[in-house]
This record gives C-alpha cells, sequence and structure tokens, in this order.
C-alpha cells in the first residue's frame, strides 16, 4: 500500500522528505557554535532544564574551541566512515540555543558554514523565546538560495511540565515562534517529551491533538531519559515516584497510539532518542540504537495494520 506521503513506510518519514527536497542523501553535520541559553546565563534562571546535558547530543568533533569550518570538515569525515555516499550536507546547529546572539554574529557564524563545500543549507536548533523578527527576516533571505529549517525546543504542550522542568517560557511563546516562522516560510520542526513529570499516558495521547494543528514541517518526538548529573536526576534518586520512565514495549504501544491519531501532514523525524549508555543513570532502552528502536515500532505498526493518522480527525 501507498500512504498518502508517497511511499509504503508506515509513517511519513524524514527519508521521503529528504529524498523529495534534495533527489537523494543529505546528510547533518552537527555544531557546537558555542551558544547558550537563557536559562542557563541567568537572563531567565540559571542550571538550564532539570533534564539537560547536551553533550549527551554531541558528537566527538563538536568542540566551540574549533571553528565551525573544522568542525563541518571533521563531521565530512566522520560521516564518510558511515555513510560513503554522504557529499551534500546541512550544517545543524544543535547546541544550545543557536539564534541566541546579535544579528551581526549569527550572520557571520550562519555564512561562514554555508561557505563550506558541499554544505547546502542551514538546520537550526533553538528556544521560542530567542527570536526576533530581525532574524527571521534574516533566514528568509538566506532562503531564496539556500535550504534552511528551524527546529524549536518545545517539550510539552503542558505550561506546569515546563514550569516544572525550568523550560523558562510558556506554550504559547512556542505556538507564536512556530506561527512567526511559517509566516516568513521558513520550515519548522519541533521537539516533544514523552514522560516528563507529572504528565499522564492520557495527557500525552492529548497532546496529539494540539501538536497536530501547529504549522509544522516536522516533529521531534523523545521518550525522556534521565542523565547522570542534571537536576531532575538528583529529585529521581530522592524519590523514584516522580517519574514513570518508558521501557520498550511500553513506549512502542505509546506512540503508535499516539501516531495513530497524529497528523498525517507533518513529518516524523524521530520517534526515539539515542543517547550514549555512560551518560544515562536510567533508561530502560536508553542503550539500544535508534535503528532497532524504530524497526521494533514499524515491526509492530505492521502487526496492528496501522499507520500514521489512521484515526487522525
Amino acid at each position: 500500500m501507498i500512504y498518502p506521503w508517497g511511499d509504503s513506510r508506515r509513517f511519513n518519514s524524514y527519508t521521503t522528505y529528504f529524498q523529495r527536497q534534495f533527489g537523494g542523501r543529505v546528510q547533518k553535520i552537527s555544531l557546537d557554535a558555542g551558544f547558550t541559553c537563557p536559562n542557563r546565563d541567568g537572563t531567565k534562571g540559571r542550571g538550564g532544564c532539570t533534564y539537560c546535558i547536551n553533550d549527551a547530543f554531541n558528537p566527538s568533533y563538536c568542540q566551540p574551541s574549533k571553528s565551525i569550518t573544522q568542525q563541518l570538515e571533521e563531521g565530512k569525515v566522520f560521516h564518510q566512515k558511515r555513510y560513503r555516499r554522504a557529499n551534500r550536507y546541512l550544517a545543524y546547529f544543535q547546541a544550545y540555543s543557536n539564534t541566541y546572539a546579535d544579528l551581526q554574529s549569527l550572520q557571520e557564524m550562519y555564512a561562514e558554514a554555508l561557505s563550506v563545500e558541499g554544505v547546502l543549507g542551514l538546520v537550526i536548533g533553538t528556544r521560542p523565546d530567542v527570536i526576533s523578527d530581525e532574524v527571521f527576516e534574516m533566514l528568509a533571505e538566506l532562503r531564496k538560495a539556500h535550504y534552511i529549517m528551524l527546529e524549536f525546543g518545545v517539550e510539552s504542550v503542558y505550561d506546569q511540565s515546563l514550569k516544572r522542568v525550568n523550560r523558562g517560557h510558556d506554550f504559547a511563546t512556542a505556538q507564536q515562534a512556530i506561527a512567526r516562522a511559517n509566516y516568513y516560510g521558513i520550515p519548522v520542526g519541533a521537539h516533544f517529551i514523552f514522560g516528563l513529570p507529572g504528565e499522564t499516558r492520557r495527557m500525552m495521547l492529548d497532546s496529539a491533538a494540539i501538536i497536530s494543528d501547529l504549522p509544522l514541517t516536522t516533529v521531534k518526538f523523545h521518550q525522556l531519559q534521565l542523565f547522570k548529573n542534571t537536576a531532575l536526576a538528583v529529585e529521581y534518586e530522592q524519590d523514584p515516584t516522580i517519574l514513570q520512565l518508558f521501557d520498550l514495549e511500553t513506549y512502542t504501544d505509546f506512540i503508535i497510539d499516539f501516531v495513530e491519531i497524529f497528523n498525517p501532514t507533518i513529518i516524523i523525524e524521530r520517534f526515539a532518542s539515542e543517547v550514549p549508555p555512560p551518560y544515562l543513570l536510567s533508561a530502560p532502552f536508553g542503550s539500544m540504537r535508534y535503528d532497532a528502536v524504530l524497526q521494533n515500532i514499524e515491526k509492530k505498526m505492521a502487526a496492528r495494520d496501522t499507520y500514521q493518522g489512521k484515526y487522525f480527525c
């Protein structure tokens, strides 16, 4: 069966999206350009989100002491060892909030990345509360000649959850930023975490309708993972009842139930997160490679004869 997004996979996949956009493989190369966040530097708070250790997601070549050009060139070598056909790239400004600087600094960093051979565009990860109309305008101008995508860390649609984990912004702020990106014609993705303290399964499933109404191009879904040396880890060690961490089968059943009622026009980039085991305090399937988690999800979707948006209305 061919689904509305144009292939036989049971969800609207990022791979298919890239095939449509570029006609073949394009590899994202992560960057750490030395940014911080307003809930780390004292502007809105200190300590950052209670669950966060950004280094857990950074490849070894990502070091802010290196230039953007050096990181990209080392990233090419890193990915060509794994994917021999990789020769076209997107510079992925991943670590922390990558619009959290003055306009001139942003222009210089983005221009440096785009000047590297083989780089077709930018994917810029940031928070919805640290982007201005002048940055949107600059990105819209870059988009005339390059692929540009924004990724906002939204994490939850529930304000009490955002406050609980020290995000420093509410859901309305995320809605407004996504709407502004859409106004400027910039594709936008959003990250969401399932399993935050205080959120029930019913609440998480109910969020599908809310997220489905956002003008998003892509989403990344993550199961909560508990990282060592975080504020949340300290809380958990004092009182393990504050969290109900997913095991693989429980999460697989949940995410399929979620996807069945989720907007089929929104591309799903990831169903789960993957980090090196040394960072994890507790995560029942956190040491599994993402490919294995994805295979498990797709296998069970086939067994249930279901697909993204089957019950969406």
